[in-house]
């Protein structure tokens, strides 16, 4: 197994919170008051969280798959996931991953990334935000076009050892999400830019609305369980 060190501590990962505490969490008045995604009041997602869990299902072959993985010697034991419930993306993946880490029987962590400011840090720390998981996040950057971004969510596998395993971070690969939701929020010929910011709203969370959401939470459990299986049938991920 590959070791490296980490600020994934048994202890650490103990303090996350389970799948019902978060969203009990996120309704809370602590939760509604911290800054949201580019200084936007926050909105209170809780009740959409529990009913797209409780529609949530995973297909047979995808509850199959996370069985025959947690089986396995070394297998997945342990789930953490970075979120904040302003992501679209970790609204989409986690009633999904919550009824993943249900069927192959891990413990699944859930920590906020942020505290009581939205980040904006390329280079997170807790001198600079102390009351976040600057560290955590720290440990997962999404490096892409050469720059670090702290992408949510960020989901990592664990054996039962806490032993790294792999991770997904931020949305599949399927979802080309910069170029449809550009396309969707660039400007038209004639309008104002107060035309083109309202409609790209529109049409970005008709997107939401739409299957192709669906489409993207199942790609997203699909890369998870290829990633596992590839993990633990080859030892390494390309």
């Amino acid at each position: 197994m590959e070791t490296r060190q980490s600020v994934v501590t048994p202890e650490r990962f103990a303090r996350g919170m389970s799948f019902d505490q978060y969203v009990a969490y996120v309704g809370t008045p602590e939760n509604l008051k911290r800054e949201g995604s580019q200084g936007a009041a926050r909105r209170d997602w809780s009740g959409y969280l529990r009913k797209a869990y409780e529609s949530a299902r995973l297909t047979d072959a995808q509850a199959a798959a996370i069985r025959w993985l947690a089986a396995q010697p070394n297998g997945p034991a342990k789930v953490l996931m970075i979120a904040e419930e302003w992501s679209s993306d970790c609204r989409r993946d986690l009633p999904m991953l919550a009824r993943l880490a249900e069927a192959g029987g891990m413990e699944l962590r859930i920590f906020r990334r942020d505290g009581q400011r939205f980040s904006r840090s390329q280079t997170p720390s807790l001198a600079e935000a102390p009351d976040s998981n600057a560290e955590l996040m720290a440990e997962f950057l999404n490096v892409k076009n050469g720059q670090s971004w702290q992408s949510i969510p960020v989901v990592v596998f664990y054996t039962k050892a806490l032993e790294y395993l792999c991770r997904y971070v931020e949305y599949p690969a399927i979802y080309h999400k910069d170029r449809v939701v550009g396309h969707l929020r660039a400007p038209r010929p004639g309008e104002t830019e107060d035309e083109t910011r309202k409609r790209g709203e529109r049409l970005f969370f008709e997107l939401l609305d739409s299957p192709f959401f669906h489409v993207w939470q199942c790609a997203a459990v699909d890369e998870m369980l290829s990633m596992l299986h590839e993990r633990l049938v080859v030892g390494s991920l390309a």
